[in-house]
C-alpha cells in the first residue's frame, strides 16, 4: 500500500471516528444512527450526478452490500439492549480485519507479505485488546461476546462485497453513491414502519447530526471504497478499523475520559502495526 492511499484511509478512519463520536454523545441510539444513514441522502445524490454510472455486473454486489449494511446497521442497534456493547464492539472491529485476510488468502488469491500479515495482526489484536479495558464483566458473559463476532462477521462481508463490487463497477464514487441511497431508502422505511413518525422527528430535530454525520460517514466509506479499488482489501479493512482508536482519543481529549495503561498499550500496539504496515510496503 502506497503512502498517499495509507494517508487517505487514515483521514477516512478519523473522519469515521468523528461521526461515530456524534453518535456516542446521544444517548437515543436509534434516532442517532438513523440521522446520519439518512444524512448520507443529498450526498448520494451529488454523486450520482458527478460520477460515472456503475456498470450493470455490479448490480448483485449493490443489492447484497445494501442488506448487508442495512442488517448491520440494525443489528447493532438491537445490540445495544444486550450487556454493554460498547465493551465488547472493539472485540468485531479487531477481529473483522482478520476474516477479511483469512477469506481474501483462501478463496480470492490475494498474496500477502509477512511483514503485511504481521501488520494486520497487530492492529487487530491492538484494536481487540481494548475490549479488556474496562473492568466489568462482559466479555464474561456468552451472549455480548456472539453479538460482537457477529457483528465483525456483518463488517467483514460488507467490506469484501463492496471491494468487489467497486472493482466491477469501474466506478468506486457511483458504486457507493448508489450503495449508499439504496442502504438508506431500505433503512428508512424500516425505520418508519418500527417507529411511525420517526423519520420526521429524526431528520428536523436532529439536522446537524443529519448533515454533519451524515456527510462525514459518506466521506469517509466513499474513501475506503476508493482505496479498495487501489489496494487489497484486507489491508485497507485493517487500516480502516483504527478508527475506533482514534474514537478513544476523542473521548480523552474532549470528554476527559481517563486515558488507562491499558488504553495507552492498546494504543500503542495499533499504532505500530500501522507502522509495520508502511515498512513492509
Amino acid at each position: 500500500m502506497s503512502l498517499s492511499i495509507m494517508a487517505i484511509v487514515l483521514c477516512a478512519a478519523i473522519l469515521h471516528a468523528s461521526w461515530n463520536f456524534m453518535v456516542k454523545r446521544i444517548p437515543d441510539k436509534f434516532i442517532s444512527m438513523s440521522a446520519v444513514v439518512i444524512g448520507h441522502v443529498p450526498f448520494s445524490l451529488a454523486a450520482i450526478m458527478i460520477a460515472p454510472l456503475p456498470l450493470t455486473v455490479a448490480l448483485p454486489y449493490l443489492i447484497f452490500s445494501a442488506g448487508l449494511h442495512t442488517c448491520y446497521q440494525f443489528f447493532l442497534l438491537n445490540s445495544y439492549r444486550v450487556g454493554d456493547l460498547s465493551q465488547v464492539y472493539p472485540l468485531a472491529r479487531g477481529v473483522a480485519p482478520m476474516l477479511v485476510t483469512g477469506f481474501s488468502l483462501l478463496f480470492l488469491g490475494v498474496s500477502l507479505s509477512g511483514g503485511q500479515l504481521a501488520a494486520i495482526f497487530m492492529i487487530g489484536c491492538g484494536i481487540m485488546s481494548l475490549s479488556y479495558v474496562r473492568q466489568a464483566d462482559g466479555l464474561r458473559q456468552f451472549k455480548p461476546v456472539v453479538l460482537a463476532l457477529a457483528t465483525g462477521c456483518f463488517i467483514a462481508a460488507y467490506s469484501l462485497t463492496d471491494g468487489l463490487g467497486a472493482r466491477t463497477a469501474g466506478t468506486a464514487v457511483g458504486y457507493y453513491g448508489w450503495l449508499s441511497l439504496l442502504n438508506a431508502v431500505i433503512f428508512a422505511g424500516l425505520v418508519e414502519r418500527a417507529r411511525p413518525g420517526s423519520l420526521k422527528k429524526t431528520v428536523f430535530q436532529n439536522l446537524p447530526l443529519t448533515l454533519l454525520g451524515g456527510g462525514l460517514s459518506f466521506a469517509a466509506y466513499a474513501s475506503i471504497t476508493w482505496a479498495f479499488t487501489r489496494a487489497p482489501i484486507a489491508l485497507v479493512t485493517a487500516l480502516r478499523e483504527t478508527s475506533i482508536v482514534f474514537v478513544l482519543l476523542f473521548g480523552t481529549c474532549f470528554l476527559k475520559e481517563r486515558l488507562s495503561g491499558a488504553k495507552i498499550i492498546a494504543t500503542l500496539l495499533t499504532m505500530l502495526g500501522i507502522i509495520l504496515l508502511r515498512i513492509s510496503h
